[in-house]
């Protein structure tokens, strides 16, 4: 039994930390205020959301395992440089004021457990991450950020504490109440654009990559001859990670909702804030699994945000990347990292709206979603590049859905 379950561990790798991390404070707060703004009228989208982010990673990482590059490398080689540049530029931008947001909500949740000065805590934070992405070898802290994703399990505890009507949240969501309300269609729109973020997408690509060059499979620029079996573990490491985000997402909505919108708290704007309400209403216990969980996963979301990053802009001007090099073997891709972190946190010092900003974050990831989907759906189908390893109907129907839905996003977006 426990070699098995040691078996299955060393499976899980880039899908399962990608997954985790998309459930981030900044993820965590969309979710907190649909379950407060909305009651369970938003949890059947964890029943599309799942599907589609499975097919779009898998492709992803699909891609990233059959041809040893990552997404803006692939674009270097085949598309024009105007649009790599441009999505690489729009990834940064989007991405630093994510780490921004996320940074202010760790601590102002850490300020809940222990009072200090937030400011503190983003430096602390941001101090810490650093010198672990640059530092700390690569399997070593791919071990780490696979260990974080244990975090997302205070949001499971946290629903099984609080006292839910599981009968109306099953029913809720299999017959859900849909709304065409500007106000309802907006947070449809902000539960979309944050579960299927484009970030992702360049992380998992480039992570297939990092394992393959960690295991000596293969080097850089050179064609990897992939087997069933690593594609099939690839799979089930994608749909684990996919399953978990999702159901992340799930109960985290359906605690807010039992206990915010339950108690008329429908106004909240950050994670901590739902943290601080839950603890009159459901116990220290949960409000305290509930803050720990946004701690968590801003640790295991801010590493992945500024690594995709600097694969981004490292891949597109041909700079050594790779969180397998030391800092003297890529100092432009790790100058990325500690820039785009830094900025982050130096929004929190200008006192910039968190709630503002992540607005301004989903409007990007938007644009950039329903691009970065067709490229995928691109490069996956074309033989010149995947060989025999192209999509099937079933990837292809579920990327086009995707494709349709976050430009729709986009649409209700610019119109709301």
């Amino acid at each position: 039994m426990f070699k098995r379950l040691k078996k299955f561990w060393n499976i899980l790798g880039p899908g399962v930390i990608t997954g985790a991390s998309d459930d981030d404070p900044s993820g965590i707060t969309t979710y907190s205020i649909a379950g407060a703004q909305s009651q369970y009228s938003t949890l059947w989208t964890s029943l599309f959301t799942f599907p589609l982010m499975s097919a779009i990673q898998e492709m992803a990482a699909r891609i990233g395992l059959v041809t040893g590059h990552g997404l803006v490398g692939l674009m270097r080689i085949h598309y024009p440089k105007f649009l790599m540049l441009s999505i690489a530029l729009l990834v940064i931008v989007a991405n630093t004021i994510n780490i921004g947001a996320d940074l202010g909500g760790m601590a102002a949740a850490s300020n809940l457990i222990f009072n200090l000065n937030p400011i503190i805590y983003g430096f602390i934070y941001t101090f810490l991450i650093i010198i672990t992405m640059i530092y700390v070898p690569y399997h070593t802290f791919a071990r780490y950020l696979k260990w974080l994703t244990f975090a997302l399990f205070t949001y499971v505890l946290t629903a099984i504490i609080v006292n839910q009507n599981w009968l109306e949240i099953i029913f809720n969501t299999i017959v859900p109440k849909i709304s065409l309300e500007p106000k309802y269609l907006t947070l449809i729109v902000a539960i979309f654009g944050t579960t299927i973020s484009p970030y992702l997408f360049f992380w998992q690509a480039n992570e297939e990559v990092e394992e393959i060059e960690e295991e000596n499979k293969v080097k850089k620029l050179k064609r990897h001859i992939v087997t069933k079996h690593e594609l099939k573990n690839m799979r089930e490491d994608v749909t684990l990670g996919m399953f978990f985000s999702n159901l992340v997402m799930f109960f985290i909505i359906a605690t807010t909702a039992s206990t915010l919108f339950a108690n008329n708290i429908h106004t909240i704007e950050t994670a901590d804030q739902a943290a601080r309400a839950l603890r009159p209403l459901a116990g220290d216990a949960s409000s305290f699994l509930f803050t720990l969980g946004i701690v968590g996963t801003g640790l295991l979301a801010i590493p992945v945000l500024a690594g995709s990053a600097a694969y981004a802009l490292s891949e597109a001007f041909g700079w050594n990347e790779g969180l397998n090099k030391k800092f003297r073997e890529a100092k432009a891709f790790y100058i990325v990292i500690i820039a785009s972190t830094i900025l982050g946190f130096l929004m929190n010092l200008l006192n910039i709206n968190p709630f503002r900003a992540l607005f301004y974050t989903a409007v990007l990831y938007g644009i950039l979603s329903p691009i970065l989907i067709l490229l995928l759906l691109h490069i996956a189908n074309k033989t010149s590049i995947m060989g025999k390893h192209t999509n099937g109907p079933i990837s292809n129907i579920l990327g086009g859905l995707g494709f349709l839905i976050m430009s729709a996003a986009v649409i209700v977006l610019l119109v709301i």
